[in-house]
């Protein structure tokens, strides 16, 4: 009896409880987490680590909270101008509420691809603003986006559209478009070069004729000033010249009086001067002869003396 039970304990019981034991662990790796369902309803989250649960009662659902990657495949959507373009895009979500994205959604990459289609058709505008606004049009994306996996447990981290190609008509179109506003804006560019340089080439003639002007002036100032100095120069040097001969012959003057009256004439000596002088007189063309005041008394002696002076005698 005790030989059968070993038996039954080691080829029996062993093998179950060992099973039991391999279905009770469960290692969760760092970028999981656990959903344990106990009899077909939530139970509770596992961490990352070994973790034990009850066999054949809990289900494990492991959920990866890495950050995910779907790809939105090219689709036609017609712009506000009525342009059909092809456009397909990029969508960056991540889980971050397991429950919520096993229960709420089954099928959460068609779902937000559809969505991301849907979404798309409507908020594409005219053709110029889609294919140079494409910032705009991914944060709008992914705004209406995060808003609609919000009950999903997801988070629509990032947004990108890949390629937004028009028909082949309408890019020839642009192409020509875009090269003639090429050539516009460089014969602009060109006009204004040469506008600029005409107006510094006159701007340089003005500035050239006004210092020519202005130099030509300040010549002749500087002219006339130096004759108007040269000529008051002149002036002053006659008048101090004029000042000194008058000095002179006053001071002269005064010397023949102080001589006259240091020397204390005689009348005799005075009336041969006045004769002397007379004679010098009569020498020339007058015809009258004034006598100082002082020699009245002499008159007479002196008509007869000029008388006998004369060149002709009489």
């Amino acid at each position: 009896m005790a030989y059968v039970l070993t038996l039954f304990i080691v080829f029996i019981v062993a093998p179950v409880v060992l099973f039991y034991l391999i279905r009770s662990v469960r290692i969760i790796r760092p970028y999981q987490v656990g959903v344990v369902e106990r009899l077909g309803r939530f139970y509770r989250l596992i961490r990352p680590g070994l973790r034990m649960v009850v066999p054949f009662l809990d289900l494990v659902r492991v959920v990866d909270l890495r950050e995910q990657v779907v790809d939105v495949p090219p689709q036609e959507v017609i712009t506000k101008d009525n342009v059909i373009v092809t456009v397909d895009g990029i969508i960056y979500y991540q889980i971050v509420d397991a429950p919520k994205m096993l229960y709420n959604i089954a099928n959460f990459s068609i779902a937000v691809i559809n969505l991301a289609q849907t979404t798309l058709r409507n908020i594409i505008g005219e053709l110029d603003q889609t294919l140079t606004s494409r910032e705009i049009i991914n944060a709008k994306l992914r705004t209406v986006l995060d808003e609609a996996t919000d009950k999903w447990g997801v988070k629509v981290t990032r947004v990108e559209l890949k390629r937004i190609d028009p028909p082949r008509d309408v890019m020839e179109a642009m192409h020509r478009q875009m090269k003639a506003e090429r050539d516009r804006r460089a014969t602009i560019l060109e006009a204004e070069g040469i506008k600029q340089s005409e107006i510094l080439k006159a701007e340089g003639e003005k500035q050239a004729a006004i210092l020519r002007a202005d130099g030509e002036r300040q010549s002749k100032i500087l002219h006339a000033q130096g004759e108007a100095e040269a000529i008051r120069l002149v002036a002053e040097a006659e008048k101090f010249r004029r000042i000194t001969v008058a000095e002179g012959e006053m001071q002269a003057i005064i010397n023949v009086f102080r001589g006259i009256h240091e020397g204390a004439p005689t009348t005799d000596l005075i009336t041969i001067r006045y004769l002397e002088a007379l004679k010098e007189i009569a020498n020339g063309q007058a015809t009258k002869i004034f006598i100082p005041i002082e020699m009245s008394g002499l008159a007479a002696a002196l008509g007869t003396a000029a008388t006998l002076l004369r060149p002709d005698g009489h």
